[in-house]
């Protein structure tokens, strides 16, 4: 049986069939039509069953005839899938971020989101690079680069941007800035993983998980070694067609 998951984000799109092992993947933008995207992915694939996460299931699975499953459970499926072993996740997506503790069965025994203001979410560090001029890629490398750091006042991401343009125009370092924000955004997903009590194997998962500088500070401020997955950005559509193959999900 081949089965679909599809993860519709705030930023991106993302598709993975699964057929004992995943069998194709590709990630879009979501645009401002995420029905439509979702249609040009799965134009000619074929699968038996489709299973959609992320922010606009709600939206996307009545037009395909397909079923919703939560982020946090696709995420706990995906990792237990790619690590056995694993024993807590940290999510870092455009939206929202997530850590959640596994049990020995690999099922979500807690968690905590942060869903309700971007501060520590990808949109929080798109739009502080955006302020510095930087893509994503060069705020993360600009970051690593730096020989200290600037504090940053405010998380919310307004204050937090008006706070940035203040400092440049102050003549402050880049380095220091990207930085500090880098930073405040690892001790909040600090803060929440002490709350969860993450536990080993700690996976990051999510875009966010492409960042080397947030891999570094989270590893350094919460003392454990994480694993990042060769696509962390595809993890929780792939935990959804996972759930489509195993029938636990909500029709």
């Amino acid at each position: 049986m081949i089965t679909a998951g599809l993860d519709v984000g705030s930023r991106t799109i993302k598709l993975v069939l699964f057929e004992n092992e995943v069998s194709h993947r590709a990630v879009i933008d979501s645009g401002l039509k995420p029905v439509e995207r979702c249609r040009r992915l799965l134009d000619g694939r074929s699968f038996d069953k489709l299973v959609v996460t992320g922010y606009g299931r709600d939206l996307v699975a009545p037009e395909l005839s397909g079923a919703t499953i939560s982020e946090i459970s696709a995420q706990a499926a995906a990792v237990r899938y790619l690590y056995p072993d694993a024993g807590s996740v940290i999510d870092i997506g455009g939206q929202d971020s997530k850590v959640i503790r596994l049990n020995d069965k690999g099922g979500v025994l807690k968690f905590e989101m942060n869903d309700r203001c971007a501060a520590g979410t990808g949109k929080f560090l798109e739009i502080m690079a955006r302020a510095l001029e930087l893509n994503i890629d060069e705020f993360a490398k600009t970051a690593l680069e730096a020989e200290r750091s600037v504090t940053l006042n405010s998380l919310c991401t307004v204050f937090a941007e008006s706070e940035v343009v203040s400092l440049i125009n102050k003549g402050e370092d880049a380095h220091a800035i990207a930085l500090g924000l880098h930073q405040s955004v690892a001790s909040r997903l600090t803060s929440m993983a002490k709350r969860v009590g993450v536990a080993e194997r700690l996976v990051f998962a999510g875009g966010g998980a492409m960042n080397p500088c947030l891999v570094k500070l989270l590893e350094s401020r919460l003392g454990l070694k994480m694993t990042v997955p060769e696509d962390p950005q595809i993890t929780a559509a792939l935990g959804a067609a996972i759930i489509a193959a195993n029938g636990k999900h909500k029709e």
